[in-house]
């Protein structure tokens, strides 16, 4: 038997004031991006903003639906159109804000599994990692320089 012992490493900000000016940017095209969401059921709105390498910002919200699994994430929204309609850009850094339109939700909030997985395989397929930040709709702002660190185990193409 062998123990593995598994990393992250993270940068925590304390508001999204202390962020560099460009990803602050990038933050707010998420915060507006999340004001659009369609969350009658959960009343938990997230939104998304790409920064591309071709300058452009590509948004996406949560799209929810009566039959739940066929709702969509904010993030996986703006990969996928991101991917769609700039096929041949890399995707450079994803910010995400979410929260509960019941509150203030002051802990940064992750990408769902499923995103995860998602980010897992356009980083793959541009052979280059995205940096991730991400909160609630106050507070800290947790920066990852890769989906590695949220996801070290992360089931890609190698297993099929």
């Amino acid at each position: 038997m062998k123990e593995v012992k598994i990393e992250t490493h993270l940068k925590v900000y304390d508001s999204i004031n202390d962020l560099p000016q460009n990803i602050q940017e990038l933050m707010t095209f998420a915060s507006q991006a999340r004001l659009n969401a369609y969350a009658p059921y959960s009343k938990f709105l997230v939104g998304a903003a790409i920064l591309l390498d071709n300058d452009e910002v590509v948004t996406g919200n949560n799209q929810e639906n009566a039959c739940y699994p066929s709702g969509l994430c904010a993030e996986r929204t703006a990969i996928y159109y991101a991917g769609s309609k700039y096929p041949k850009s890399k995707m450079l850094k994803l910010a995400i804000i979410a929260g509960s339109q019941e509150g203030q939700t002051n802990r940064p909030i992750p990408p769902c599994g499923s995103c995860r997985q998602a980010i897992l395989e356009y980083e793959i397929k541009q052979d280059s990692d995205i940096e991730i930040y991400f909160m609630g709709t106050t507070g800290k702002v947790i920066q990852s320089h890769s989906l590695s660190n949220l996801f070290p185990l992360g089931f890609d193409r190698s297993f099929l």
